[in-house]
């Protein structure tokens, strides 16, 4: 039965998953804390530890945004906007720092023919056919 509730624009992940190797003594230091009640979990812990370095290098990460000239956050790229750039014959210089979201109404064709080159800091969420397609210009 369809409840005619329908999904404007697909969820995005909030996330990424990310793996780290630690040493046994720092790792047995993390159980330490946690199981005195200092954090809930061992992810707690490490969130919280790059939160403290973000915001402590946060100055410089910002001169560095406004140096690079980098999209801060969520940034997406619909056809529209693609088609936009690619009939007024320009290509898109992409640089974003967070999550840059490419969708999924974007063909291939439509990807090559209006990106140049893609820099993405953190992740970047496409097709996987847009991903191949663009695999040359993503550094």
């Amino acid at each position: 039965m369809n409840s005619g509730v329908r999904e404007l624009r697909p969820r995005v992940a909030d996330s990424e998953k990310i793996t780290i190797n630690l040493g046994h003594v720092d790792l047995g230091q993390i159980d330490l804390l946690v199981q005195e009640g200092f954090y809930a979990n061992r992810t707690d812990l490490i969130r919280t530890a790059i939160r403290n370095q973000l915001e402590r290098h946060g100055e410089a990460i910002q001169r560095s945004v406004a140096h690079h000239r980098l999209d801060l956050g969520l940034r997406r790229y619909e056809r529209q906007e693609l088609e936009a750039a690619r009939n007024a014959g320009e290509m898109l210089h992409i640089q974003v720092l967070g999550l840059a979201v490419i969708g999924d109404d974007v063909s291939p064709d439509l990807a090559r023919n209006s990106i140049a080159s893609l820099h993405v800091l953190g992740a970047l969420q496409a097709s996987a056919a847009v991903k191949a397609t663009l695999a040359d210009r993503i550094r």
